[in-house]
């Protein structure tokens, strides 16, 4: 337990930042799974909506380091598979 006032508002932004990047992955999550709901069903301009979203969450979760930039990279190319109706 820290002692310092410095120590123990390092822990207390450490905890927030750590709720927010945890934020961000859940949305990814969810996002994706409801691009490949929106996929199966056929809907051309639904799936193109939902994808650009999730591309634009994983660009801003890796500009925040939330997510590192390979794992971003790669969640975005399995997007696009899911996406053009070629992946799972």
């Amino acid at each position: 337990m820290p002692n310092i006032k410095q120590q123990k508002k390092r822990v207390r932004i450490a905890g927030e930042e750590r709720l927010e990047n945890l934020r961000y992955r859940s949305t990814i999550k969810t996002l994706a799974k409801r691009l490949a709901a929106t996929a199966e069903a056929g809907d051309a301009d639904a799936t193109d909506a939902e994808h650009r979203a999730l591309v634009k969450l994983i660009d801003r979760a890796v500009t925040r380091g939330a997510l590192h930039r390979n794992a971003g990279a790669r969640k975005k190319s399995q997007a696009a598979r899911v996406a053009s109706g070629t992946g799972d």
